[in-house]
């Protein structure tokens, strides 16, 4: 928590946070443009925003791209404003929210992009299997993932209350055990408007007993989904972090992550 309050403190790094919440996924470049900053001191602010955890870097090629990481703010508001006097402060965020819609988006020619990072203690063997094993996901998900994971095949998100429907298939691009999958999200045949598929990859670093896992939802088809899987992926993997920690899953019932829910 103390470097996420020290982070936070420095106005400079405040804005940063600001720029990559109106627009996610900015170079280097891009962001010293918006902020008619040098990039040495851009470097710095983002290299104490990145120790924070509050900005990812995701690299495309010889690109950087710099993310918002919402898990430390959530942390600092679980912490610090639930035990309070949440209910008033979510009606007043929800009108805050609300006038803000637009200010948010993308914009109309862009592929919104999600990226969240958590942090589990268990080995990247672990965090793999529950990624991939059909009755792990169904614990933290609500749905069986099912696939023999090898790239070129097909992976389907069946639902797990006995009526065997499968809400998104999709294609395995790569698999490099324990360490990164990367997976299409595609709507089912029988969907009235199938949309483009997204592409999900997923990273584990492992580092001692603790593990990094970065989720990132690329392709994007729009903002209402970018909103969905907002609030979809959080839940998911607290669910799943819950499991490895603890052996169970959390009270509430997770969010419906198939794009057909969102």
């Amino acid at each position: 928590m103390d470097l996420v309050f020290k982070a936070l403190a420095d106005p400079t790094r405040r804005l940063l946070l600001d720029r990559l919440r109106e627009h996610n996924g900015q170079t280097l470049s891009e962001l010293c443009e918006r902020l008619d900053m040098t990039r040495q001191s851009a470097t710095q602010h983002l290299d104490i925003l990145g120790q924070a955890d509050l900005v990812t870097v995701v690299r495309r090629g010889r690109e950087r791209l710099h993310y918002l990481n919402p898990t430390p703010i959530h942390e600092l508001e679980e912490r610090w404003i639930s035990g309070f006097d949440k209910p008033r402060l979510q009606a007043i965020s929800a009108i805050k929210n609300q006038a803000e819609e637009y200010a948010m988006t993308d914009g109309p020619t862009s592929v919104p992009t999600y990226v969240y990072v958590t942090y589990i203690r268990a080995s990247a063997e672990q965090v793999w299997q529950a990624l991939t094993d059909a009755d792990l996901t169904a614990r933290y998900w609500g749905h069986a993932n099912i696939s023999d994971w090898q790239p070129g095949s097909t992976w389907e998100h069946r639902r797990v209350d006995g009526s065997g429907a499968v809400d998104v298939v999709g294609q395995v691009i790569k698999t490099e055990p324990p360490t990164r999958l990367v997976i299409t999200f595609e709507d089912t045949p029988d969907a009235e408007t199938p949309r483009e598929p997204s592409v999900v990859t997923f990273l584990v670093e492992p580092h001692e007993d603790i593990v990094r896992l970065t989720v990132t939802h690329e392709n994007l088809p729009n903002q209402e989904m970018l909103n969905g899987i907002s609030r979809g992926w959080p839940a998911v993997l607290a669910n799943l972090k819950s499991l490895l920690e603890t052996g169970d899953v959390l009270p509430q019932a997770p969010w419906e992550m198939s794009p057909g829910h969102v």
